[in-house]
């Protein structure tokens, strides 16, 4: 019932589709999106409502993307175990599977239920692994490299290529993945990297396999010289990008939501990061 009355009643799909264009968004758009559903209010019919919406909006010519990892991942520091825990682990942990392993719950609802869309097409990559709905979905998450899967390359560096757009729905500002395409540009000293190993179907079998990325989980680089103690990074370099004039504020349903244009996102970040770092 308070889900209701802070929205004014039900958040319907041609309520949604009405808050999405007068954001901005429209037909032929290829966006990334993150929500937060309970900001929205009640959503009759769930993240399918919310998905259904935004396909009415973009359009057949249009494309949606979210980020999705991996939630049964085998965890980084696994290789610290005692020698039998590893050892059970890499012998019957189970391989990832885009058509089968699960998002990282941490994303929220809607990557999953995307990614189980009839002709949604999931990237390869095991820990950053990305979804796709709509025409423009095998290109953005085609090849997705190995090493270095948020910067050139990535689904991220296409997204930006494409012209793209970054949806914000009701998801707080400090959740833009496409900022850690930022961190992977940015020649900034102290960048800081994590290897790992996951395992991953090749031809049919399981292989574990050695990766390489930035540490886009505890930070890329440590912003604490020029980020307020408490404060998110990312929520600062958004801010900021909003007070520079890029990017939209608006109400769907309830939620205040933000739409960014991908291009500019990237380089404000780039810059910001190089700037404020390389002092």
């Amino acid at each position: 019932m308070d889900l209701l009355k802070r929205s004014g009643g039900p958040v319907t799909r041609s309520r949604i589709s009405r808050d999405l264009a007068a954001l901005g968004l429209g037909d032929g758009d290829v966006v990334m999106f993150h929500t937060r559903m309970s900001a929205i209010g009640y959503v009759a019919g769930g993240p399918q409502t919310v998905i259904g919406a935004l396909q009415d909006v973009v359009g057949t010519r249009g494309t949606l993307m979210v980020t999705c990892g991996w939630n049964d991942a085998p965890p980084y520091d696994f290789v610290t175990w005692p020698q039998d825990w590893q050892d059970a682990l890499r012998a019957e942990h189970p391989a990832y599977d885009p058509a089968l392993s699960e998002a990282d719950h941490n994303n929220g609802r809607l990557p999953e239920a995307l990614r189980r869309r009839p002709g949604a097409v999931r990237s390869r990559h095991p820990d950053a692994s990305f979804a796709a709905l709509g025409a423009a979905a095998a290109e953005l998450m085609a090849d997705h490299p190995w090493d270095d899967p948020h910067g050139p390359g990535s689904p991220l560096a296409r997204l930006t290529a494409h012209r793209g757009r970054v949806l914000l729905l009701g998801a707080p500002l400090d959740t833009m993945t496409l900022l850690h395409h930022a961190e992977a540009l940015a020649e900034a000293p102290g960048k800081r990297f994590v290897e790992y190993e996951q395992p991953l179907l090749v031809q049919g079998r399981r292989e574990w396999r050695r990766f390489h990325d930035i540490d886009s989980e505890d930070g890329a680089f440590d912003y604490s010289a020029v980020v307020p103690e408490g404060v998110e990074p990312f929520d600062v370099i958004a801010r900021d990008m909003l007070a520079a004039g890029i990017g939209r504020r608006g109400s769907v349903g309830a939620a205040e939501s933000h739409l960014f244009e991908a291009p500019d996102v990237v380089e404000f970040a780039t810059g910001w990061i190089e700037d404020r770092l390389s002092r």
